[in-house]
């Protein structure tokens, strides 16, 4: 066994004071609320108040930031390979009713903290499975994880995409490929409400692909764009203008700064069967393509913003604010009398109520009014636990410019 597949043993005293984000059940405890700790890194620990009261049990790792990130607020429970089974399989049986959907292949089996196991990400590929081990917990539980989703699910491969940032901030180094049972064949496509994707598990975005977007690619395939130009800003491999060409849209335009993505795009809707609807592939930075359509006068009918994170940390805020300000005011300038602008954030530290606020900034500077029709955000397969609010990182807005006689 592993040493976090062991009882708790090390300790962890909070400051007095301390103890009320546990008590609530945020999982996190940062590196000022403690005043102690008797443990090595990567194991489990108890964590107490000053005055030696059990809070929670968690996994320990002083190079971190978030020190100690909660497991179970339970002091009796045991937290070894019987309590991770149990962990996974609540979380593979709330997501039950979408393995019901035979034109749904992929979507989120594990999200982290909001699955009460924080630091792991499964993403279901029809019959692989992609993880990310995030934090120095999970990598040290990571080999009994995967033995565990092998007998649990059945996949017929597991790929590892821990190739993300917040590991470094663990201490880990970056870590990908194969990890269990045969690789995937290429082309992997994936089935999703009657349209199909490439999708590269070993090096695409994220853990291949944005399942985060599927129910509002779903919102965009309940829409009528007879006739319609669409404008899919930060497009990569085009999954919004399948949906747009799907519902009658007669011009797309894509624009990514990678053509690797766009010909990915190009190469998604000739499968569809989807290339005769004429379309666009321009290869550009989209702050600066979109000047270019400015000055061109060039409108479009519904606009999509699908940008990466722009907000890293906290310090990151205001500059992000003012980069999707910018994006926004450009794109209103863009929109048609009664066009739609689909505008989104992937930031989680751009809170939605300061998004909206954002883009309403953008809409007044260029005198345009606009309603907004719509909330969007992540699907169910990525919950948001209401004791920890960070789970929401995805939102979006669907706006209405209003007609000029209105």
């Amino acid at each position: 066994m592993s040493t976090i597949d062991k009882p708790s043993t090390g300790i962890v005293t909070l400051k007095h004071g301390r103890e009320k984000p546990l008590r609530q059940r945020h999982p996190w405890v940062f590196s000022g609320a403690i005043d102690k700790a008797d443990a090595d890194p990567g194991t489990l620990v108890v964590v107490r108040s000053q005055a030696g009261e059990f809070l929670a049990q968690g996994y320990y790792n002083p190079r971190s930031q978030i020190v100690v990130r909660a497991l179970s607020w339970r002091e009796d429970d045991v937290i070894d390979a019987s309590w991770w089974r149990a962990r996974l399989q609540a979380a593979i049986d709330a997501r039950a009713g979408l393995a019901t959907y035979e034109s749904l292949v992929a979507y989120r089996l594990v999200y982290a903290e909001s699955d009460g196991l924080p630091g792991l990400i499964v993403d279901r590929y029809g019959d692989y499975l992609v993880i990310q081990s995030l934090t120095l917990g999970i990598e040290a539980v990571k080999p009994m994880l995967i033995e565990l989703l092998v007998d649990l699910v059945q996949p017929k491969g597991i790929i590892e995409r821990s190739d993300v940032d917040v590991r470094k901030k663990e201490g880990l180094e970056d870590i990908t490929g194969l990890v269990w049972g045969e690789p995937p064949p290429e082309p992997f496509i994936i089935r999703e409400y009657g349209l199909q994707y490439p999708v590269d598990l070993p090096a695409g975005h994220k853990t291949g692909f944005y399942l985060d977007q599927r129910e509002n690619r779903r919102w965009l395939l309940g829409q009528s764009l007879e006739g319609q130009e669409v404008l899919n800003a930060f497009s990569y491999t085009g999954s919004f203008s399948a949906c747009a060409a799907l519902r009658g849209a007669r011009q797309i335009v894509n624009v990514d700064s990678s053509q690797a993505a766009l010909d990915a795009a190009r190469d998604m809707m000739a499968l569809n069967d989807l290339d005769q609807v004429p379309a666009e592939y321009v290869a550009a930075d989209v702050f600066e393509q979109l000047r270019v359509y400015r000055e061109e006068g060039r409108t479009f009918d519904l606009i999509i913003l699908d940008p990466p994170k722009f907000a890293h940390s906290s310090r990151d805020i205001e500059r992000a604010a003012r980069g999707y300000k910018d994006i926004n005011l450009l794109a209103f300038r863009l929109l048609r009398p009664g066009g739609l602008l689909l505008t989104f954030s992937c930031s989680g530290l751009v809170r939605p109520d300061l998004f909206q606020k954002i883009v309403f900034a953008a809409s007044i500077d260029v005198y345009r009014q606009a309603q907004i029709i719509g909330w969007l955000g992540q699907g169910s397969d990525h919950p948001v636990l209401l004791t920890f609010p960070e789970g929401q990182y995805l939102k979006g807005l669907v706006c209405r410019v209003l007609r000029h006689e209105e």
